[in-house]
């Protein structure tokens, strides 16, 4: 089949990738007229494991495509994926601009039979918006579908080859008939499609995102109570998550969520409720423990120094907002070096993914190393926001030899505490006993 994609973004290009890989010839389209040059050259713009090598597979078979012309790409395709961005507002609410932007495109270019799908997590009524929007401008026949995607970071190539399920709201028996047959290769290896009308599917990507926000942040808040009351959090997330409707993922203690997914969500979804006179009440409570959890370790390590951090180096391990991506967007380390340089402290930083999108942000505000260890170089402690893999089993005698002051505050629980309690290290982390 041939399909359009709109938007090269995360969701746009390796939902685009990954249906050429299912065999059907794909047309990407983006506005960015440089981006859309390299990527006719092979060169994939976001970091994403296992994306490269089925994209370039995908561009040399000729059925993965790239255009900056909408209008060649829709008389090309018969269905019209919208991955578009849908970014928060001041007030927390979903901007559809660029959705509804294109939707008028859309309504101008198109002369025949047309199935649109909103892949982008978009409120409750998109649909309809974008239906009465298309409508406005034509009488040729379409459909507009909700297909929303579920794809975590770091692991969306198999998020996308082996779906726990795929969502398909529409109430049209023809638009149901494509759609199934775009995912019939998921179908055949017994991943159901659900079917469903419009506004419950758009609504279960919000529910679903909304729920594991709050699943994180309630294991958050039992670590921080696990240190008051000297339980261990690792024993208890092991006893919760032997339970088969509780499950073990999502369990992992730390300091906070971020990402373009979760934070973008959550307020979405509260505002949504706000303009139907609903107050989600469980996630604006979610919102607030979340953003105090980020920086929870900061009171920690002023107090390791009493009180007086200026001056202080602090080695920063991991920048991006979890391990196997590049993606900065709601990241804690950010959180975390605002204070800590309010504070009169200096930050060495290494993440070898994300220092380019960092180094956007930040800019010289913090050094960046070359390599793990030689961003302990002198200091005076060390503070590991991402949970990289390389970081599981570090060289302590040199970390020690490296480092002036052997201290280690791990927002991610890096270590079982076997491995640090005889390495004469000061050890911090969440939910579990200090090590001093």
């Amino acid at each position: 089949m041939n399909i359009t994609i709109v938007g090269t973004g995360y969701v746009g290009l390796v939902t685009g990738t990954t249906l050429a890989e299912l065999g059907n010839t794909v047309y990407c389209v983006d506005i960015d007229a440089k981006k859309v040059e390299r990527m006719k050259k092979g060169i994939v713009p976001i970091y994403e494991p296992g994306l490269e090598e089925i994209f370039l597979r995908n561009i040399q078979a000729q059925r993965l495509f790239f255009t900056t012309d909408l209008k060649e790409a829709l008389e090309k395709s018969e269905v019209i994926y919208l991955a578009l961005p849908t970014p928060p507002g001041e007030d927390g609410s979903a901007d559809l601009s660029y959705v509804i932007s294109v939707a008028n495109q859309i309504g101008d270019l198109i002369t025949d039979y047309k199935v649109i799908v909103n892949k982008s997590t978009v409120p409750v009524g998109t649909a309809e918006i974008v239906r009465k929007t298309i409508a406005a401008k034509t009488d040729v026949p379409f459909d507009v579908v909700s297909n929303p995607e579920f794809l975590r970071e770091g692991f969306a190539i198999d998020d996308s080859m082996n779906p726990a399920r795929v969502i398909v709201g529409s109430e049209s028996e023809k638009a149901q008939e494509i759609m199934a047959k775009i995912y019939q290769p998921f179908t055949n290896i017994g991943i159901p499609i659900i079917f469903m009308d419009e506004k419950s599917s758009e609504l279960t990507k919000y529910a679903a995102n909304s729920f594991l926000a709050v699943k994180i942040t309630f294991m958050n808040e039992i670590a921080n109570y696990c240190e008051k009351v000297g339980a261990d959090v690792d024993k208890v997330r092991l006893g919760m998550g032997s339970d088969d409707r509780i499950g073990h993922r999502f369990l992992f203690p730390g300091i906070g969520y971020g990402g373009s997914c979760f934070p973008k969500d959550v307020k979405a979804l509260i505002r949504s409720g706000k303009q139907e006179g609903f107050d989600f009440q469980i996630l604006e409570a979610t919102e607030e423990v979340n953003q105090a959890q980020k920086t929870i370790l900061i009171s920690e390590i002023e107090q390791y120094f009493k009180g007086d951090l200026k001056g202080k180096k602090i080695a920063l391990w991991g920048l991006a907002f979890k391990a196997n991506t590049d993606d900065m967007r709601e990241a804690s380390s950010l959180d975390n070096i605002k204070i800590l340089l309010e504070k009169g402290a200096s930050i060495t930083a290494f993440d070898t993914i994300a220092e380019e999108n960092a180094r956007q942000i930040l800019g010289d505000q913090i050094s960046y190393a070359k390599d793990m260890y030689s961003a302990l170089e002198d200091a005076d402690c060390l503070l590991i926001a991402t949970e990289w893999s390389e970081f599981k089993n570090p060289n302590f005698e040199l970390m020690a030899e490296k480092m002036k002051t052997k201290a280690i505050f791990d927002g991610r629980n890096m270590f079982a505490l076997e491995q640090v309690e005889d390495k004469g290290f000061f050890y911090k982390s969440i939910g579990r006993k200090t090590l001093n």
